[in-house]
Order: C-alpha cells, then sequence, then structure tokens
C-alpha cells in the first residue's frame, strides 16, 4: 500500500469556496437533488412504519398479546430514530424533509395496513419490513461510493430493519394459527 498524500493546501482552499453549502464540498459526488428526493421516500417509508406500527401497539389484543405490543413499540420507536436520521442527512445535503401528510403513503415504499388481528397485524409489519430491505439495498446500491455518509446512514438502517424483519418472522411463528 503506497503512503497516503494528500494537497493539503488545495483542500484548504476549496474549503473556504461555496462555504454556504455546509457539508457538501467539491469532494461530493452524488446529484443532490436526486439523493433529497430517494431520501424523502425514504423518510416517508419510515413515517408509515411509524404510524403502522404505533396503531399495532393500540389495537392488539388478546390472551398473548402483551410481549407482541411491547415488540411493536420498540419497533416505533426505532423507525422514529430512522425518520430524524434521515430528515438530519436532508439537511445537510442542502434539502427540506418532506413531514407533509398530504401524500404520505404515495411517497412510501411500504403501504399502512391496520390489520385485522395480532396475526395479520405481524404479517403486515414484516411484509412492511421485507419491501423496506429490497429498496433500502437498492438505494445502497445505486448510490454506491458516490455520497459515503448517505450510503452508510442507509445501511445502518438497513441493518435495523433486518433485524425488525427477524422479529416479526418469529412472531409470525409463535402465534401462527
Amino acid at each position: 500500500m503506497s503512503e497516503f498524500i494528500s494537497d493539503l493546501a488545495a483542500i484548504r482552499e476549496r474549503a473556504r469556496q461555496s462555504i454556504e453549502t455546509g457539508a457538501v464540498t467539491s469532494a461530493y459526488k452524488g446529484d443532490r437533488e436526486q439523493v433529497v428526493k430517494v431520501l424523502n421516500e425514504a423518510l416517508a417509508t419510515e413515517l408509515v412504519c411509524i404510524l403502522r406500527y404505533k396503531r399495532h401497539h393500540y389495537m392488539a389484543r388478546g390472551i398473548h398479546s402483551e410481549s407482541v405490543k411491547a415488540e411493536f413499540l420498540v419497533h416505533a420507536q426505532e423507525e422514529e430514530q430512522h425518520a430524524d436520521w434521515i430528515a438530519e442527512r436532508i439537511t445537510q445535503l442542502g434539502g427540506e424533509p418532506n413531514f407533509n401528510p398530504q401524500g404520505l403513503a404515495d411517497r412510501s415504499h411500504s403501504e399502512y395496513a391496520p390489520g385485522t388481528d395480532l396475526q395479520s397485524m405481524i404479517k403486515e409489519d414484516l411484509i412492511a419490513e421485507r419491501i423496506a430491505i429490497d429498496t433500502y439495498a437498492e438505494i445502497i446500491r445505486w448510490i454506491g461510493d458516490d455520497d459515503p455518509t448517505t450510503r452508510k446512514l442507509m445501511v445502518d438502517i438497513l441493518k435495523v430493519e433486518e433485524e425488525h424483519a427477524d422479529d416479526m418472522a418469529n412472531l409470525l411463528a409463535q402465534h401462527a394459527g
């Protein structure tokens, strides 16, 4: 491996240019507008997931519902953290996070499916997690090396979504009728 050498004088000069763009420097290789658009879709996905998990938390009934309700609530809280991270990244890229409830379901990758009983709620959450896993993996591949920060953010979120899917699959197996 060769020695890492950087032209610090040039880096320092570039850092003084376009300072109004904040964290986005000339080294940024992504299409900011498109990345912000995609991140707003991921934000909508997380918001829909929060709402669905919250509904399931409050609507779950039955003799075995208490542990499932607790899991729904934890997932809702983790999805909220994801939404916050995504919104923060959107602003770092000079965009505006879209929290407008109008069109939220249309912007989301996953659907809002209320579920009618404990088993259908778990199934709907598992389906939504699987959708998030597939679309977030596509986002990660699409970003590639053009935006390492957004890529890492989506990788970190994907890891938790995979854990959520595993949790829901286990719950589904435990509560299969």
